[in-house]
């Protein structure tokens, strides 16, 4: 099918993907990009998380070493939710995809261009709260469709980072941490009675407000919730007044005198022993340990209620790993998915990015971990809420003005004001 006459959900993927830029399609017969040259067959493999692009191209290399008759064409991506939409529309789909388990790829999946793996006998072998939150990301609100359209490959977490020599100067238990909301701000109290930082907040950078959005909203606000305000049927200031409200309390009470700085700047006095808490994802480790490679360090879960029963992880499937729906070459794909998922592997890159493996028999490449490693091996998990929330909302200005004017009715209104517009342009299904 030429660009010129396209199925209209293909085209509403891509728009919402793009994020309000200029209306573009996607073709129904979309190929692979793969090629063949003298009985070798090249695949195109779509890579887009930067901290990860030396360990995924080092693997290729190993793959072809194994397998002289494919070769992997790496493509590290900046931009991936806009280089990926790019090459959708110039019908450049590529073989073999890692992509971020958030909203774009849940647009996309919609859409059909990932290959479908719900009936996969790999399905056995995953961690069920991982296969469910890719599953609850596919932007549909039938749930027959919410289909399993990637395989989880890495998780990560949101919660905070604990300096372990730092608490037990002060004469708490960095390795028994609170169940509770009430137990938590108390422990803040502690610390700000020591004359210590409880939180280190870095709001230069109003992104990483969103973690802790994630981490206590998370456990407030169940999923489903998102299709019912998907539907009219609530609003956002049913669903996040509570944590706006502690939000507010954290950040006008706890953090320290000079809040305005960078992520790159909190990650290193948060090395240097600045604070207690850094209230952000797993991510963050492996940039601590950047600038303090022997930082006692743990992470624990944010508790949210003050029922340590109802405590949730807010976790995320990280890197998805899939294949392209239209790819000439399924077999020669999957031979290096399958290659990626050995056991080895995912170890290997479990411990390079400090993430948790995707199998039933879930564990952690960093011992920091340790102590939520139980949520993800009873499946107590739950996505990060600003995954169902479009990306042409700006949730992190919208915070960043919540957590400085104390406002919640303001921002709780404004998110709502942004979604009905988002809505009002979205096709819905």
């Amino acid at each position: 099918m030429k660009l010129g006459t396209l199925h209209p959900k293909l085209k509403s993927a891509v728009v919402k993907v793009a994020a309000g830029l200029a209306t573009a399609a996607i073709g129904l017969g979309l190929a692979g990009c793969g090629s063949d040259t003298a009985g070798t067959i090249t695949l195109d493999f779509f890579q887009f998380k930067s901290e990860a692009a030396d360990w995924f191209t080092e693997k290729a290399r190993e793959f072809e070493s194994t397998h002289p008759t494919i070769k992997i064409n790496v493509n590290n991506s900046s931009d991936p939710a806009t280089d990926l939409r790019t090459r959708l529309v110039k019908d450049r789909e590529p073989d073999v995809i890692t992509i971020n388990g958030d909203i774009n790829f849940g647009f996309l999946a919609e859409a059909g261009v990932f290959h479908d793996f719900t009936d996969d006998e790999i399905v056995d072998e995953l961690n069920p709260g991982m296969v469910e939150i890719a599953k609850a990301l596919v932007q549909t609100t039938d749930a027959e469709r919410k289909r399993l359209y990637a395989i989880p490959y890495a998780g990560n977490a949101s919660g905070y980072i604990i300096n372990v020599d730092l608490w037990e100067e002060a004469g708490e238990d960095p390795y028994n941490p609170p169940q509770t909301y009430s137990e938590f701000i108390e422990l803040l109290d502690r610390f700000k009675a020591q004359g210590i930082t409880p939180v280190l907040a870095s709001t230069a950078e109003p992104w990483t407000l969103q973690a802790p959005l994630s981490s206590l909203n998370s456990t407030l606000v169940p999923e489903t919730r998102y299709t019912d305000l998907r539907e009219g049927t609530t609003t956002f200031a049913e669903l996040w007044t509570p944590v706006s409200d502690q939000l507010v309390d954290i950040y006008q009470n706890y953090v320290q005198s000079n809040p305005g700085i960078t992520y790159q700047q909190a990650t290193q006095d948060f090395a240097n022993g600045k604070a207690a808490i850094l209230p952000l994802g797993t991510y963050a480790i492996p940039q601590v340990r950047l600038v303090n490679n022997d930082m006692n360090l743990t992470f624990a879960q944010m508790p949210a209620t003050d029922d340590a029963d109802e405590q949730l992880l807010t976790a995320g499937d990280d890197v998805l790993l899939t294949i392209g729906a239209h790819t000439a070459h399924y077999n020669e794909a999957r031979m290096f998915v399958d290659f990626l998922m050995e056991d080895d592997n995912v170890r290997d890159y479990s411990a390079a990015q400090s993430a948790f493996s995707p199998y039933r028999d879930t564990y952690v490449g960093d011992p920091a971990l340790a102590g939520v490693l139980d949520f993800y091996q009873s499946g107590r998990l739950t996505d990060f809420c600003d995954h169902y929330v479009p990306a042409s909302i700006n949730i992190a200005g919208f915070l960043q003005s919540l957590i400085s004017s104390g406002d919640t009715d303001a921002f709780v209104d404004s998110m709502q004001a942004e979604y009905d517009k988002v809505q009002a342009r979205n096709f819905r299904t």
